[in-house]
């Protein structure tokens, strides 16, 4: 079927798109300058269109110009039919460049737990390219909001999350610290102590006065201790021989499986609260895409580590029985 057959023809795109800037303008003159055209083409195209409707769509005044009623009914439908346009292609265009997610943080979780894994997971999804954003307090919205969150606190209040590690800390240190001893409580509350500081007035996370607090002693002084505002930090200090740290699983477990570090505490035995780490998504958790597959991901790792930590700590406690 040939095009002049066809009652119905549309009328050219160009000539529509001229159309809605000189009627949102109501003026040709700045729609030319939007466009990028020239005042006398855009009066041409708009005069083409209207020979083809058979019907005015502007009023040209002395002073300007106004929609027909005619005008203003074509207007409606041509805005809001170029906004949807505009809507699709827009989210067409992301989802295609959505080989980019971002992944926002604490310095701890990315350092020690992801960036030792980030080649298993490039292996994995190797088109993912992964944005990690980082930050001991929370996330900072002026940044934008990320794909993803894996945040160390109480549950967040929302359907899209998943519980990644429940906070499980024993006190860690390097084993030239200890010379091959298993000190009390009350013992390693005379040793320096390593500490992460704390944002705001609610506790995210556990602290030295919370742990004794729990083996029924009271905290050591503060100046007993010294504080890093970076967990990598404090675990670094802790694997020097400066003093003594709250390990948190899984930030810890490589360095343990590996004896850089050893656990402090005489019994070795975690202490567990209801926070932990979740994963966070920007919309509702999607088993499909790139996310889903990040996501999927993630999560068996977890999985995994927590399954390997089981034999972990028994293991590092009998490495420091006398031989």
């Amino acid at each position: 079927m040939s095009h002049k057959a066809l009652p119905q023809q549309l009328p050219a795109l160009q000539s529509l798109i001229h159309f809605e800037s000189a009627a949102r303008h109501l003026n040709f003159t700045s729609a030319a300058e939007e466009l990028g055209a020239t005042q006398p083409a855009v009066s041409l195209r708009i005069r083409k269109l209207e020979d083809e409707l058979g019907l005015p769509l502007f009023d040209r005044l002395h002073r300007g110009v106004r929609l027909t009623h005619e005008g203003e009914r074509l207007f409606e439908t041509v805005q809001q039919t170029l906004e949807a346009l505009r809507l699709v292609t827009a989210d067409m265009r992301t989802q295609q460049s959505r080989r980019t997610l971002t992944l926002s943080t604490d310095f701890g979780f990315a350092r020690l737990w992801l960036l030792p894994r980030m080649a298993a997971l490039r292996e994995a999804i190797p088109e993912l390219q992964l944005r990690i954003r980082t930050s001991q307090s929370e996330p900072d919205a002026r940044e934008g909001v990320p794909d993803l969150s894996v945040i160390f606190g109480e549950r967040p209040d929302t359907a899209s999350s998943r519980l990644l590690f429940v906070e499980s800390v024993v006190p860690v240190c390097s084993p030239a610290l200890l010379r091959n001893s298993r000190p009390t409580p009350r013992e390693l509350s005379t040793l320096p102590l390593l500490q992460l500081e704390q944002h705001g007035q609610t506790a995210r996370w556990m602290n030295w006065t919370d742990w004794f607090r729990d083996r029924g002693l009271r905290a050591p002084a503060a100046s007993n201790a010294i504080t890093f505002n970076d967990y990598s930090l404090v675990v670094q200090a802790a694997v020097s021989g400066l003093g003594v740290a709250l390990g948190w699983a899984p930030l810890v477990d490589d360095l343990l499986a590996s004896g850089e570090l050893v656990p402090a505490d005489g019994d070795g035995q975690p202490l567990r609260t209801s926070r932990g780490y979740f994963l966070s998504t920007l919309r509702p958790w999607q088993s499909h895409g790139l996310q889903g597959r990040f996501c999927d991901w993630l999560v068996a790792e977890c999985a995994r580590t927590t399954a390997a930590r089981e034999a972990l700590l028994p293991r590092a406690i009998r490495s420091l029985q006398p031989q």
